[in-house]
């Protein structure tokens, strides 16, 4: 399967790109997964504090989750992540499952993933794949965001406090919709098996979900030949105790596996 050379090029300008009907095939064992996984929530789970409705999310689990190990290891999105990045390899960082109940207020706030992990690179990409229709509670997306010059101060989820407590030189947290001329942003209507593919840097968000239908999503994330492990002034998201690496060393295979190598 390949990506077309205009879905590339918007993924490289636009830093997101979304890709209609890509998993489709794969939608049953993506939702035989998840129901495996909200059964059996993993070490990081959380209910992000909401009080109505229910907002879970859950990561690092595709080891002892066997439907997104099939998914990683024998759908085409390392194949398609490595093209969408222009990297001839594509190692598998991360799953992320988000769960938004209907009847859920609580927006995901405005943010780049980039801060949250250990990773610096240019070749980067999330799979953002829905297991329900989603008509009003997409992701959002500014547009070139991945080419700001500073990164985004990251938050808590929970109560919108520093995630780290040091003075590092982020920029404020957007608020496209207060400002919505100085900034493009992006969304789609999505069925299950489209895919919206970002990289760590781009900008992005999601409302509520006040539609009568669950939003389950699952996220698969990656980077390629140029990423490297970066310190961080604080345990990251996902922490990986013990992952023993240092600044500027390829993440480690044997935790990360290159799932594709194009080479």
């Amino acid at each position: 399967m390949k990506l077309t050379d205009t879905q590339i090029q918007n993924f490289q300008r636009d830093g997101v790109v979304m890709i209609p009907g890509v998993l489709a095939d794969w939608v049953d064992v993506m939702r035989a997964g998840i129901d495996r996984n909200m059964a059996e929530p993993g070490e990081y789970a959380s209910e992000n504090a909401v009080t109505q409705g229910r907002f879970f999310d859950d990561y690092v689990n595709w080891t002892r989750i066997p439907e997104y190990e099939r998914i990683i290891r024998e759908s085409p999105v390392a194949e398609l992540a490595a093209q969408a990045m222009q990297s001839n390899t594509a190692q598998f960082f991360h799953d992320h499952l988000l769960v938004k109940e209907p009847g859920t207020p609580k927006p995901t706030p405005w943010h780049q993933d980039a801060p949250y992990y250990f990773v610096r690179g240019e070749q980067t990409v999330s799979f953002w794949i829905p297991a329900d229709p989603v008509k009003q509670a997409s992701l959002r997306f500014i547009a070139g965001s991945h080419r700001w010059p500073k990164m985004v101060r990251p938050v808590s989820w929970a109560d919108d406090s520093d995630f780290y407590k040091d003075k590092h030189d982020w920029i404020p947290v957007p608020d496209p919709d207060a400002n919505p001329d100085d900034t493009t942003v992006l969304e789609w209507p999505m069925e299950p098996g489209d895919a919206v593919l970002f990289d760590f840097r781009t900008v992005h968000g999601a409302r509520g979900n006040l539609q009568p239908n669950r939003r389950r999503a699952l996220s698969l994330r990656w980077v390629g030949d140029d990423a490297r492990y970066v310190e961080r002034p604080g345990r990251t998201s996902p922490p990986f105790p013990g992952h023993d690496m240092t600044e500027g060393q390829r993440l480690r295979e044997d935790w990360f596996p290159v799932i594709w190598d194009g080479a």
